[in-house]
């Protein structure tokens, strides 16, 4: 397939019932779910190309091939300061947002996160309650398991060696109530091709008559008007244009959506003014508690075997990546668990002929809170993002990924691994020992791509909280914030699949609908 020569363009109409500000992975379904159950006029607005359906020709092939993640187009280009380095913040500005741009993981975490979610006064979010929108989002995104039979031959071996380092193979990755295991994770491509959430919620409605998907329409604001929204202002074809509806949805993500409410005037008041924009709606909970789920990447050489083996693999079946989670509880931590190891190998995509072979260590629920503010009040000024990584008072975050390194070390150390990987590149052998492991990788974190939080979802009471479990930002009508900007608290997995279930919520109790009664077993719904 040739790359195509432009998007769609669609004229922005002038008024809607339903306006949806951002195609993303929640953005997508809450549009065309609220299409397809409703004779309501939605507008769904995206600030990146909307290249059509996915048979339309006009899809970029990067977008489509399932096997890597292209990090390096239809990017934000947000950026922020960690550990004294400029750390790129990657986030798909394209239709279907990131699921357009992620690895096509399916890892929802643990009962005790969505549990955690109603317990903290949302009602409506636990995992019983949010299982059927799970099991709709599988069925609309195709999500398969992966057989043991599919794994490369690095894959495997990592599959292989944690067992032998004590991490038993399980038949289930997504086992709500298994606090250990390594196992291949489920996936969300239909024969290689990465089906995004536009496939799977917006393609099916395109022609129903009540949608409008608009490209390249960046929102600047909220309009609000008597303590409800309005409409939206949005920049398209170089115009600052107004949108009238009553329902405003933002689904901009954990960076977007915090931003679009700061523009609007909603959030504290002092840093509003700080920067030029008007106060009109006091919420000092906008932009705070940004979190993501650090991690370090530790590198290892290949060999020569390995890098054939791989070679002779891709030339009789499809090689992605990425196949292999291993999941576990760090030491002391409670309910559930809480680390990732996940090997990451294939062809280099920054040095053409060369390959990688990594092995991250997440620590998949941060105490560590940062914030996002704004730098100006245009739609141009990037936001400053610091999600204070390591940051808890504790030293926890830190101390569970010292002990993820050696974990990971105990792993290699295994065979078939051991044979098949060389020296370990970073932190490398030299970097032994607690303390200076906890300063290499005080100095070296990064991120595992699922920032969240930045608009907690609680209730009116809590003074953080900007949203209440409807959706609805506190004290003004008419507006809704859906995407992982909402989730009190990271769950511990990867954010694609349950964002997508957040925005199934959302359309339907907008739309008053239901998927099916709640599961009331104490068992977990097996996805089996």
């Amino acid at each position: 397939m040739t790359a195509p020569s432009a998007a769609l363009q669609t004229a922005l109409p002038n008024s809607a019932d339903v306006v949806v500000v951002g195609g993303g992975t929640a953005g997508a379904a809450v549009a065309g779910l609220l299409a397809e159950l409703t004779s309501d006029q939605v507008v769904l607005l995206e600030a990146g190309p909307d290249y059509g359906p996915r048979d339309s020709g006009l899809w970029p092939e990067d977008l489509l091939d399932a096997r890597q993640m292209p990090m390096f187009t239809h990017d934000w280009g947000y950026t922020g300061e960690v550990g004294g380095r400029t750390v790129l913040f990657n986030r798909a500005r394209v239709l279907g947002g990131c699921s357009s741009h992620n690895g096509v993981v399916v890892a929802h975490g643990a009962r005790s996160d969505y549990d955690g979610w109603a317990a903290a006064g949302n009602p409506g979010w636990s995992t019983a309650e949010l299982w059927p929108l799970f099991e709709s989002a599988w069925e609309r995104l195709k999500v398969s398991h992966v057989g043991h039979d599919e794994l490369t031959p690095f894959q495997d071996a990592v599959m292989r060696s944690s067992a032998a380092a004590g991490f038993p193979i399980v038949d289930d990755f997504n086992d709500l109530d298994e606090k250990v295991g390594v196992a291949p994770f489920p996936t969300n491509h239909d024969d290689g091709v990465r089906h995004n959430s536009a496939f799977a919620y917006v393609d099916p409605v395109r022609d129903k008559g009540n949608l409008t998907v608009v490209g390249g329409a960046h929102v600047e604001r909220v309009l609000i008007e008597n303590g409800a929204a309005a409409g939206v202002v949005v920049h398209v074809d170089g115009e600052s244009r107004e949108l009238r509806a009553p329902r405003v949805v933002v689904s901009s993500g954990a960076y977007g959506s915090p931003a679009i409410l700061l523009r609007s005037g909603i959030g504290p008041s002092a840093q509003l003014e700080s920067v030029g924009v008007e106060p009109l709606h006091e919420l000092p909970g906008v932009g705070e508690n940004l979190h993501d789920q650090p991690t370090v990447e530790m590198d290892y050489a290949g060999t020569p075997e390995l890098v054939d083996a791989m070679i002779e693999f891709g030339e009789r079946r499809w090689r992605p990546d990425e196949q292999v989670i291993v999941k576990y509880a760090s030491t002391g931590y409670g309910e559930g668990f809480d680390m990732h190891i996940y090997p990451w190998g294939g062809p280099s995509l920054t040095e053409p002929g060369s390959w990688r072979w990594m092995l991250g260590v997440a620590c998949l629920t941060p105490l560590s809170r940062g914030s996002l503010r704004l730098t100006g009040p245009s739609v141009d000024d990037k936001p400053a993002i610091d999600h204070a990584y390591l940051s808890d008072p504790g030293g926890y975050d830190l101390q569970r990924l010292v002990e993820g390194v050696l974990r990971t070390r105990e792993v290699v150390s295994q065979s078939p691994l051991s044979g098949l990987l060389g020296e370990e590149l970073f932190p490398g052998p030299a970097v032994d020992g607690e303390e200076a492991l906890r300063q290499c990788i005080s100095d070296s974190t990064v991120h595992y791509y699922h920032p969240a939080g930045s608009c907690k979802m609680g209730p009116a009471d809590d003074p953080a909280a900007v949203v209440g479990a409807d959706g609805a930002v506190h004290g003004l009508e008419g507006l809704y914030v859906a995407d992982a900007s909402i989730m009190p608290a990271v769950m511990s997995g990867n954010t694609n699949v349950p964002t997508t279930v957040i925005g199934e919520k959302m359309a339907r109790g907008l739309a008053g609908a239901q998927v099916a009664s709640p599961r009331q077993a104490s068992a977990p719904p097996s996805t089996r």
